[in-house]
């Protein structure tokens, strides 16, 4: 029960990221979202854009940890410490 309730949380972590990151492009962008998404990687973007959308991974967080379900939420912080850990090597190499 513990590991599948970290599955759970990291899914739900990946699954956050990218409906903050289609959000975000939804919200504050002038063209639709194929266009915002073409635009993105043509000028090298999307690590700011993933970024930006892992910050809804602070609701799901929250979220789990009210519920009461820490192996949930550290499932989320694992998602979110991977993503920050790979942007950083990415951006360092």
């Amino acid at each position: 029960m513990k590991n599948k309730d970290i599955i759970i949380g990291i899914v739900t972590g990946i699954i956050t990221t990218i409906i903050g990151s289609i959000l975000y492009l939804t919200f504050f962008s002038k063209f639709d979202l194929a266009t915002s998404f073409k635009q993105v990687m043509r000028f090298n973007s999307f690590n700011k854009l993933v970024n930006l959308g892992a910050l809804l991974n602070l609701a799901a967080f929250y979220f789990f940890l009210h519920k009461d379900q820490e192996q949930r939420a550290k499932g989320v912080l694992i998602t979110t410490i991977i993503l920050a850990f790979v942007f950083l090597i990415q951006k360092l190499f």
